[in-house]
């Protein structure tokens, strides 16, 4: 009889960075927001946590970034319960599971067994697009309408987009919209990441963004047009461009977008995007 294969949950640490970064290459396509995480982690704060068997080999990757668990399961199925995470979820408070929805439920319910309860569940066709984006996705170029690079003189101009967006698709079921904060991450967001903007009628009606970027991948959100502005494909032409621009550079690249958003999962699949598997966010804080 072959013996079972004992496995085990490991911290990682520096001397087992290259094997943490092959297995997350090889799941890069399905979570760029943990490569990302894993890529710019700080090690006095974030933790990674290897499932191995006896020879070392991983087969399993959760990673604890700022107030979030983030759950890369990858083909296992029967995953054992992380025997520290009683005392680490004692110790840490933890705002949100996000991942694959296969993989994030399966760290809900230890959670659940631990006493955690989800306060919101979000699940999300998780996109993919790896070629030059169809240029019918912007349907016909609104009238007026000017795409171009946002700058720091923009940021007011802004504020209301990513006010908006986050409260719309952001912000968990009873949670407070802190303005500081979110100017705080317009911020960053002009600071560190591409963007586009949409302008029509002398003012800023769309915005696109990056959010995250792994080893070959790149994810793209903030997509937003003030609801007076809806419905004339701006939305549609902001992505195609914005897309197009990323792939030049040789990216492939990655969105998550609500089910139920009907109108934006049909400007994504225009655009050449196709929905390649199902993504969860859950917030318990």
């Amino acid at each position: 009889m072959k013996a079972l294969v004992k496995r085990r949950w490991r911290r990682a640490g520096r001397a087992e960075a290259d094997r943490t970064e092959t297995f997350l290459k090889d799941y890069e396509y399905y979570c760029v927001t943990a490569c990302a995480k894993f890529l710019n982690r700080q090690s006095a704060k974030d933790h990674v946590w290897h499932l191995t068997d006896q020879e070392g080999t991983v087969s399993a990757l959760l990673l604890h970034y700022g107030r979030a668990l983030l759950p890369v399961f990858g083909k296992t199925g029967d995953i054992p319960l992380p025997h520290f995470m009683k005392n680490f979820l004692g110790r840490i408070p933890i705002h949100a599971v996000q991942g694959l929805l296969k993989d994030a439920a399966i760290l809900e319910n230890a959670m659940e067994n631990l006493g955690y309860q989800a306060k919101d569940r979000r699940t999300y066709d998780l996109m993919a697009l790896d070629k030059a984006p169809a240029q019918s996705g912007s349907g016909e170029f609104p009238p007026g309408l000017i795409l171009r690079r946002p700058e720091f003189t923009d940021m007011d101009a802004l504020f209301p987009l990513q006010a908006g967006y986050e409260q719309e698709e952001v912000l968990p079921k009873g949670a407070e919209f802190n303005a500081a904060l979110c100017r705080l991450t317009l911020s960053r967001i002009l600071s560190n990441e591409q963007a586009l903007i949409a302008c029509m009628d002398g003012r800023v009606v769309g915005k696109i963004n990056t959010n995250a970027a792994a080893f070959s991948r790149t994810q793209i959100g903030g997509v937003y047009v003030l609801p007076e502005y809806r419905g004339r494909g701006i939305a549609g032409c902001m992505t195609t461009r914005f897309a197009g621009e990323l792939i030049a550079q040789g990216r492939g690249i990655t969105l998550f977008v609500k089910k139920e958003n009907v109108p934006a999962r049909a400007a994504y699949q225009k655009a050449g995007f196709s929905a390649v598997a199902d993504y969860r966010i859950s917030y318990y804080q």
